[in-house]
C-alpha cells in the first residue's frame, strides 16, 4: 500500500507512461491470487487518491483506462463468474471491481451525508449552549473551533471528487450511461446545494457524451428541472448561478464560453 500510494502521488502528465507502468506492476501481483485481493487494493488507491488529494480526476480516469487495458489476463476472482460460469479475469475484472466501487462510494457517500450532517447539528447546538454559557458566567465571548465543519467541509470535497471521477471515467467508456442517469436523477431529487453542485460538476464534465438521440428526450427533462430550481426562493443565488452556467453550456452546444 506504502508502495503504490507513493506512486499515485508522483502521477503526473509528464511522468504519467512511467509511474502508471510501475503500478500495473504492483496490481500484476494479483496474478498468484485467486480473488484479485492485490488488485482490489491498488483500486482503493486510486479512489482513496481522487477523494483525498488535490488533483485533477481526469489523471485518474486516464490511469484506469490504461489499467483495463493492460493488466494481466491471468488475474482472475473465482468468487465473481461470467454467465457462462467463468471467472472474470483480466480488464473484465478490474472494470466489474472499478464499477462496484463506484457504485458502493455512491451509496455509502448519499448515506454518510445524511449522518455527517445531523453529527454536525448537534454538535452545533452543544458549542452554542456551551458558549451561552460561558457569557452568562464570565461575561466575554471564546472562540470556538469545531472539527464537525472541518469534517464537512472533507466529506463534501470527497463527494465532489468522486463526482467528477465517475463523470470522467464515462468519457473514457469506462461507465455506462444507466449510472450517469442515477447519478443525476439522485441529485435533482433532492435538490440542496451539496447535491446542486454535484449535479452541475457531473453535467459540465459528461454532459457532452450524454446528449445524444437516445438520452436526449431525458437531458431535456433533466434540464427543465434545472430551470425550475433557478426559479426556486429556496436556491441560494451561488446555486442559482451554478445552474444557469451548465444550462447556457448545453444552448451553446456544450462548448465552453
Amino acid at each position: 500500500e506504502q508502495k503504490v500510494r507513493g506512486l499515485l502521488n508522483k502521477l503526473t502528465m509528464v511522468r504519467f507512461d512511467s509511474i502508471s507502468d510501475q503500478i500495473i506492476t504492483w496490481a500484476n501481483k494479483s496474478e498468484r491470487e485467486k480473488d484479485g485481493r492485490t488488485l482490489r487494493v491498488v483500486i482503493n488507491l486510486v479512489f482513496e487518491a481522487v477523494t483525498d488529494i488535490a488533483t485533477l480526476p481526469e489523471l485518474y480516469a486516464r490511469l484506469c483506462r490504461k489499467m483495463m487495458e493492460q493488466i494481466s489476463h491471468n488475474i482472475q476472482d473465482d468468487g465473481i463468474r461470467n454467465a457462462a460460469g467463468e471467472p472474470f479475469a483480466g480488464g473484465q475484472l478490474f472494470r466489474e471491481y472499478l464499477v462496484n466501487r463506484c457504485q458502493e462510494d455512491l451509496e455509502r457517500g448519499w448515506v454518510d451525508k445524511e449522518t455527517t450532517a445531523v453529527a454536525a447539528a448537534t454538535r452545533t447546538t452543544q458549542v452554542t449552549a456551551i458558549k451561552k454559557a460561558k457569557l452568562k458566567t464570565r461575561g466575554e465571548g471564546s472562540d470556538f473551533y469545531s472539527e464537525d465543519s472541518y469534517t464537512v467541509a472533507k466529506a463534501k470535497r470527497r463527494r465532489l471528487g468522486l463526482i467528477h471521477f465517475i463523470g470522467e471515467l464515462f468519457k473514457l467508456q469506462m461507465l455506462t450511461e444507466r449510472i450517469i442517469h442515477s447519478c443525476i436523477k439522485k441529485f435533482l431529487g433532492s435538490p440542496e446545494d451539496e447535491e446542486i453542485e454535484n449535479l452541475c460538476k457531473l453535467l459540465t464534465t459528461a454532459g457532452c457524451l450524454l446528449d445524444t438521440q437516445n438520452s436526449r428526450a431525458d437531458l431535456d427533462v433533466y434540464f427543465s428541472r434545472m430551470r425550475e430550481l433557478t426559479k426556486n426562493k429556496n436556491v441560494n443565488a451561488r446555486m442559482t448561478f451554478m445552474l444557469q452556467d451548465v444550462i447556457e453550456l448545453r444552448e451553446r452546444g456544450w462548448i465552453p464560453s
